[in-house]
C-alpha cells in the first residue's frame, strides 16, 4: 500500500467517525418477513421475460409475483393516512410454468401458473431510515432486500438498482403498486 493510499484511508476513516450519519446502509436492516402471508395479498402480477436484471436476483424467466403488505398498512390507507412506518411489502416471485414452445401457461384469470419459487423481494419502511443515502438515491424511509427461496439474504443483488428504479415512483411513496395497494384498502 502506498503512502498516499494509507493517508487517504486515514482521512476517510476519520471523516466517517466524525459523520453524524451512519456510514452503512443496506439490506442488512431488513429481516425476512416470516409472517408475510398473514398480511394482505393485494395484487398478483405477471412479469414477462426481460433481460437479466439485478433487481430480480439475476432471474430473467417469466414470473408470477404475489404482493403482500402488512395489515396495519391497509388499515392506515382505509383511514386516509399515508403508508406508515413499520410497513413491510413482500413480493413473492415464482417462475412461470411454460408450454412446449416456452410460453408461460395461464390460469382462467390470466395469471401465469406458478412453478418454482425464485425468491422474495422485500421493502421495509421505518422512521429515520434512508438518511445515509444521497438525495439522488434516497427512497424516503424505505430499505430493500432480496431473499433466496430458503429465506437467506441474497448476495446477488445490486441494491442501488432498486433505489434508482423506485426513485421514479417518488409521488407514489416509491411503490410501483401504490394504486393497487390503495384499491385493496377500499
Amino acid at each position: 500500500m502506498t503512502r498516499t493510499c494509507i493517508a487517504m484511508a486515514c482521512v476517510l476513516s476519520a471523516a466517517a467517525a466524525l459523520s453524524p450519519k451512519p456510514v452503512c446502509a443496506g439490506p442488512d436492516k431488513v429481516a425476512f418477513p416470516e409472517n408475510y402471508a398473514k398480511g394482505t395479498l393485494y395484487t398478483t402480477v405477471n412479469r414477462p421475460v426481460r433481460p437479466t436484471s439485478t433487481a430480480t436476483g439475476g432471474e430473467n424467466s417469466a414470473q408470477l409475483r404475489e404482493h403482500y403488505v402488512t395489515v396495519g398498512t391497509i388499515e392506515a390507507l382505509r383511514k386516509g393516512l399515508p403508508v406508515p412506518s413499520g410497513t413491510v411489502m413482500t413480493m413473492v416471485q415464482y417462475r412461470a410454468k411454460l408450454d412446449a414452445q416456452g410460453a408461460p401457461l395461464q390460469d382462467l384469470t390470466g395469471h401465469f401458473i406458478k412453478a418454482d419459487l425464485i425468491g422474495f423481494g422485500v421493502m421495509e419502511k421505518r422512521t429515520g431510515w434512508g438518511t445515509e443515502y444521497p438525495d439522488e438515491l434516497r427512497n424516503g424511509e424505505w430499505e430493500f432486500a432480496h431473499f433466496t427461496p430458503d429465506k437467506k439474504l441474497s448476495d446477488k443483488m445490486n441494491f442501488v438498482t432498486c433505489f434508482q428504479c423506485h426513485k421514479s415512483q417518488a409521488n407514489n411513496d416509491f411503490l410501483f403498486t401504490f394504486e393497487k395497494l390503495k384499491a385493496a384498502a377500499r
